[in-house]
């Protein structure tokens, strides 16, 4: 339901009216859970999201080799390793490696065995960066997605217990609130932005919209108090249009039974205008 609320947020129209020509590919169809087996409990659904990452990694690369920049749409953050692994086998067949951008609440680098929920949604960047259960850690192929070091995270402020070992012992760059708060977003951002495009051919934005204090994003499903601001997120966003080295980006984990009157959606719509190079002047 989350890709649906934003096209009925007017997606398509807005980016048509500040001069970008769309190309709607539709949904990668997902089975309601309830019709499917829940299979391990420390990587739920497990059968489910390697399928639904492996058409959605195809299918990105598609629309790159068409010449097109892949926004994505949920829904759960699972699939950004479908997503950010279409993107980055593109590029290695080229020679070239990409970058990650994460704006999250989380930092979503639990393993099945440090996971206290068993979902996958809190796993998906420690897969890119080479780590966990074999099927989707080489999604992009034998080597990681990307590199640790060409990974950097804005808005962290939820990390579970045994992930923290993963976080500090991976390599990537944590930007929590508390360092935003003491260093100011803008110097975060420029250093997180420096990281992902340093000797890459550029970067995907992975963009949770629970990295968004739950004041101005309200419909997700794992909202934790302390987040960015409206105009802190669209700083970011701007500043990543203003790179001109974004290669592809996803929107995700909004869910349209939490929000209210549409609100979240609204503001994942106006993101990523702001990301493709909307400004206010």
């Amino acid at each position: 339901m989350g890709p649906s609320a934003m096209r009925v947020a007017r997606l398509g129209d807005r980016l048509g009216e500040i001069g970008w020509r769309i190309r709607e590919r539709g949904s990668v169809s997902v089975r309601a859970p309830e019709s499917v087996k829940m299979g391990r409990r420390n990587a739920r659904y497990l059968t489910e999201v390697v399928d639904v990452c492996t058409r959605l990694r195809d299918e990105t690369g598609s629309m790159l080799e068409k010449g097109c920049l892949p926004v994505i749409l949920g829904g759960d953050h699972s699939i950004a390793m479908g997503s950010a692994s279409g993107v980055s086998r593109f590029y290695r067949e080229q020679g070239e490696k990409i970058g990650i951008v994460w704006v999250d609440a989380h930092t979503d680098m639990n393993l099945p065995e440090t996971s206290p929920s068993g979902n996958v949604h809190g796993m998906p960047l420690s897969h890119l960066i080479g780590q966990g259960i074999p099927a989707l850690r080489r999604l992009a192929g034998p080597k990681p997605a990307v590199d640790p070091k060409n990974v950097a995270l804005l808005g962290i402020r939820s990390v579970d217990k045994n992930e923290r070992k993963v976080v500090k012992a991976s390599g990537v760059r944590a930007y929590t609130m508390t360092e935003i708060d003491e260093r100011g977003l803008a110097t975060c951002v420029k250093e997180a932005l420096a990281i992902a495009n340093d000797g890459t051919a550029g970067f995907h934005l992975s963009f949770d919209l629970d990295g968004v204090d739950p004041r101005y994003a309200p419909g997700v499903g794992t909202a934790v108090e302390g987040g960015l601001t409206y105009r802190e997120a669209h700083l970011i966003c701007e500043a990543v249009a203003r790179t001109r080295k974004l290669l592809s980006m996803d929107m995700v984990e909004l869910n349209p039974t939490l929000d209210e009157r549409n609100v979240t959606a609204e503001l994942g719509v106006e993101l990523i205008l702001s990301a493709l190079g909307k400004t206010i002047l």
